[in-house]
């Protein structure tokens, strides 16, 4: 099976969340119409994973392809698990043995080394979100900024 892996990253808040989610909702439709396996990576660190990951259920439940996963990767274990396994379709750990805030980043990177394509939300060029999608070019990926309208 050909899998086609997306992370999803962006800014603790965002602005303009309907644009957003217009936007984001053509994306996933399109990836889950065309593709064969879609792998959607996504975290949940603020109000971009959490309506993404909203959006992306919406739309696999509206199209009933079957043919995607929603995948949260944590930086590190948490009390909650269980109840996030009822959610998404898989709960992966990080597990590296760092500050919580070097976790992140370094869950990121992994996250965008494993992607055929990431999407963003980045309103502004700082924080974590904007360092992600950074490296991400850096490491060639094509990258799909909602928040420029593209």
């Amino acid at each position: 099976m050909d899998i086609f892996t997306v992370s999803l990253f962006g800014h603790r808040q965002i602005t303009k969340p309907l644009d957003i989610e217009a936007a984001l909702v053509k994306e996933v439709s399109l990836l889950i119409r065309t593709k064969e396996y879609v792998e959607f990576l996504i975290g949940r660190n603020g109000e971009f994973d959490l309506l993404a990951a909203s959006l992306i259920r919406q739309t696999q439940k509206k199209i009933d392809f079957g043919n995607s996963a929603l995948v949260l990767v944590l930086p590190s274990a948490t009390k909650n698990t269980a109840d996030l396994e009822r959610y998404y379709d898989e709960v992966e750990i990080f597990g590296e043995d760092c500050h919580f805030k070097a976790a992140l980043q370094a869950r990121n990177r992994i996250m965008v080394d494993r992607s055929d394509l990431v999407i963003c939300c980045i309103e502004h060029q700082s924080g974590g979100a904007y360092q992600t999608v950074k490296y991400a070019k850096n490491q060639h990926k094509t990258i799909i900024n909602l928040a420029e309208g593209k």
